[in-house]
C-alpha cells in the first residue's frame, strides 16, 4: 500500500505512549517521535494551553437521551455546514434524513477555524452573526438527532482554517491571531523566512498564494508540525466532548498536508532542521548547515527528501494521536473517525495522511475514503482497497464515502451496494446539501428517499441467510 518509499514502522512506539491530560491544560505530544533510522530519539517541546472555563463533561442528565450505539450498518450523510444557520433547516435535515432511512449525521461544526456550537476557543462563524439570541446550531441537532433516533457526529475540518474568500474579520480568529501557525508554500519560503507572521504582510501574501493557486489549495491550512496549531484541534475537540454529551463521535476532516509544496514554513523548518541533524554524517549536516546561514533555507528539505517525507506523515499522524488521547478519555465512548482521500497510495504520497497505519493501529474506530467518482469500476478498485487497508477489519471499519454530486440517482444506488459488497460497515453521502438543493429525483419523491430505497432495498450481504420455508415456490 505504501508503494515504493521505505518507510521503517515506528507503530509499537507510538502504541505504547500516553498523554497527561486534564481538562484546563493538556500537554502536547513530542514533535520528535519514532525515527525511521536506529537513532536515540530527544524529547520535543512541551507545550501548555490555557483553555481558560472549560465545564466538566456532564452524566445524561434524566430524561436525557445519550448518544445512540453505533448502529450495526452505518448509513451517513454529511452535513455542511450552510444547512445549520437557521432553526428550521436544522430541523427539516433531521427529519429528512430520518424519514430517508439514514441513521448517522456528520455534521460540520468547525468549518474554517470557526464554531457552529457555542465554543470557549474559536469565534462564532460569520454566518451566525445576527442569528436569534442562544441559537446554538449543535445543541439543536443533537435535540433534533436524539428525538429521533439519529446518531450525531461532530465533524472538525483539522488544517484547513481559512478558504479563499477575503481574509476574516474576528481578530481571534485562528489566521489573524495565530498566523505563525500556518503552513507555508515552497514557492514562499525564502520571502517569508525572516518575515514578521505577525505584520500584515504575511497573511496578505499567503492568502493571495492561495487564491492564485486555488486549483491546487483550497485556502490558508495550519500546520500540522505547529504544536500551537495541535494544541488548538485538540482543545476544540475536548471542549466539544465536553460540552455536548450527546456526540456519537468526532469526524476529522483535512486532517493532513494541503500538498508536498507545503510546510516551508520557518518553525516547520527549524523543527525538521533539529530532527534530521542527528540522522545525518557529521559532516554532512555542517555543510547543510553552512548552506542555511548563506540563505538557502529549504537546503535540510530538499537534500534529505525521504526524511522529510516520513517527518511530514509522521506529524500527521502524532495529529490524529493527540485528538485520539481526548476521545479516549471522554465518557460514553465517542468514536474517532476520519474522512480520508481514497487511493491510499496518494493519501500518503500527496498528503502525507498514512490512514492505513491508523486502522492498523488501532487508532481510529473508522474512515471514510472519499471515493468520489463517476466511474463505477474505479468506486470498487477503491472499495477493494479500503477493505484490504482494513485488514484487521475486513472493511468493518470503513465507511464509504460516495459523492452523490458525482453521478446520478441510479449511480449512486450502485456505488452503495458495491460499498456493501466490499464489506463496508457503511456509507457516507456528501452531501445533504447537495442532495436537497441540486439532487435529481422522479417527480414526487425526494433524492434521499428515492436513493435509500432504490439502495438498501436489497438485503445488506454480510446478512445470514434466511431459513427456507419448504412451502414457499
Amino acid at each position: 500500500m505504501m508503494g515504493a518509499r521505505s518507510l521503517a514502522p515506528c507503530s509499537r512506539a507510538r502504541g505504547r505512549r500516553t498523554v497527561a491530560g486534564a481538562t484546563l491544560a493538556w500537554i502536547l505530544l513530542a514533535l520528535a517521535g519514532c525515527a525511521r533510522v536506529a537513532t536515540t530519539e530527544r524529547p520535543g517541546p512541551v507545550v501548555t494551553v490555557d483553555r481558560g472555563p472549560i465545564p466538566e463533561r456532564p452524566a445524561p442528565a434524566p430524561g436525557e437521551v445519550a448518544a445512540p450505539a453505533p448502529a450495526e450498518e452505518v448509513r451517513g450523510v454529511w452535513v455542511v455546514r450552510t444547512t445549520l444557520t437557521d432553526p428550521q433547516a436544522i430541523r427539516r435535515m433531521v427529519q429528512e434524513t430520518q424519514e430517508a432511512g439514514l441513521n448517522t449525521l456528520l455534521v460540520q461544526v468547525r468549518g474554517r477555524a470557526d464554531a457552529f456550537y457555542r465554543s470557549a476557543l474559536e469565534p462564532p462563524a460569520a454566518q451566525l452573526i445576527g442569528a436569534a439570541p442562544g441559537f446554538d446550531p449543535l445543541a439543536l441537532v443533537l435535540e433534533e438527532a436524539a428525538a429521533r433516533g439519529l446518531a450525531v457526529h461532530a465533524w472538525v475540518v483539522a488544517q484547513l482554517v481559512w478558504g479563499l474568500a477575503p481574509l476574516p474579520e474576528a481578530p481571534d480568529h485562528l489566521a489573524n491571531a495565530h498566523p505563525e501557525w500556518l503552513a507555508v508554500p515552497r514557492e514562499l519560503a525564502g520571502e517569508l523566512y525572516h518575515a514578521d507572521p505577525a505584520g500584515e504582510s504575511f497573511r496578505r501574501r499567503l492568502h493571495e498564494w492561495a487564491v492564485r493557486n486555488g486549483e491546487r489549495v483550497e485556502g490558508l491550512f495550519a500546520s500540522p508540525s505547529h504544536p500551537g496549531a495541535r494544541a488548538r484541534l485538540v482543545a476544540v475537540v475536548e471542549d466539544l466532548l465536553a460540552r455536548y454529551p450527546g456526540l456519537a463521535g468526532v469526524h476529522l476532516d483535512y486532517i493532513r498536508y494541503p500538498s508536498p509544496e507545503f510546510d516551508y514554513a520557518r518553525p516547520a523548518l527549524e523543527a525538521f532542521r533539529a530532527y534530521a541533524r542527528g540522522r545525518v554524517p557529521e559532516g554532512r549536516a555542517a555543510s547543510l548547515d553552512a548552506r542555511l546561514r548563506e540563505g538557502d533555507v529549504t537546503v535540510w528539505p530538499r537534500e534529505n527528501p525521504d526524511l522529510w517525507d516520513g517527518w511530514r506523515e509522521r506529524q500527521v499522524t502524532e495529529t490524529l494521536l493527540a485528538v485520539r488521547e481526548v476521545v479516549r478519555r471522554a465518557p460514553g465512548r465517542p468514536l474517532l473517525t476520519a474522512a480520508v482521500f481514497a487511493d491510499p497510495v496518494d493519501a500518503l504520497r500527496g498528503r502525507f495522511q498514512d490512514w492505513g497505519e491508523w486502522l492498523a493501529g488501532g487508532w481510529v474506530d473508522a474512515v471514510a475514503p472519499m471515493a468520489y467518482t463517476p466511474d463505477e469500476a474505479r468506486f470498487a478498485d477503491l472499495m477493494q482497497a479500503a477493505r484490504r487497508a482494513d485488514r484487521a477489519g475486513g472493511g468493518r471499519r470503513v465507511w464509504a464515502g460516495v459523492g452523490l454530486y458525482r453521478t446520478d440517482l441510479e449511480g449512486a444506488a450502485r456505488m452503495v451496494g458495491l460499498a456493501r459488497g466490499a464489506g463496508a460497515a457503511g456509507v457516507v453521502l456528501f452531501s445533504y446539501d447537495w442532495a436537497t438543493a441540486e439532487g435529481a429525483a422522479p417527480p414526487g419523491e425526494r433524492y434521499l428517499e428515492a436513493l435509500s430505497r432504490r439502495a438498501f432495498r436489497s438485503p445488506d450481504p454480510r446478512d445470514p441467510p434466511r431459513p427456507h420455508d419448504p412451502g414457499a415456490p
